[in-house]
């Protein structure tokens, strides 16, 4: 009986998702450091579609990011098409999600111009202004406003809303 109860724990362990509260933390220290990175894409490698949409627009986010570090020329263009894909499917299944359109804002204002992925920078800061006062979580509040303080897309007098 012991035996079973420790494998059912651990099969539970092994599947559970990844913390989305430790994903969001560490994420703001992803950017350049090739070992978050990586730890983040350990972490969110059993992520898919059918996740929370959130943790699937972060695998995207963080597959954008390797793609900076792969070594051949065909892996980085994969691995920022495949992230990209991931974050606009997240965005598609939750339009309204601020913390996703802070994701792809993030993405989006630090991509290389030659990937073209740079549409929807405006969109998603004019969605950050009208909803983050309406946004309830103080978690998703906090990483929102972390993230705004250090864009360049928001002017010092939008910065004075958070």
């Amino acid at each position: 009986m012991k035996v079973i109860l420790s494998i059912l724990f651990c099969a539970f362990f092994m599947v559970s998702p990844p913390d989305l509260t430790h994903i969001r933390k560490i994420y703001g220290l992803a950017s350049g450091n090739t070992e978050i990175i990586a730890q983040l894409e350990k972490e969110l490698a059993t992520v898919s579609k059918d996740d929370n949409k959130v943790l699937v627009a972060y695998k995207g986010a963080v597959l954008t990011m390797a793609a900076k570090y792969a070594k051949k020329n065909s892996d980085k263009k994969e691995f920022f098409k495949e992230g990209a894909g991931l974050i606009e499917f997240a965005i598609a299944s939750e339009p309204e999600n601020i913390e996703i359109r802070t994701i792809r804002l993030s993405i989006q204002e630090h991509a290389p111009k030659f990937l073209k992925y740079h549409d929807n920078i405006s969109e998603d800061k004019e969605f950050i202004l009208r909803h983050y006062k309406n946004t309830t979580s103080t978690a998703v509040k906090n990483f929102v406003k972390l993230y705004v303080m250090s864009s360049e897309s928001f002017s010092e007098e939008d910065k004075m809303i958070f």
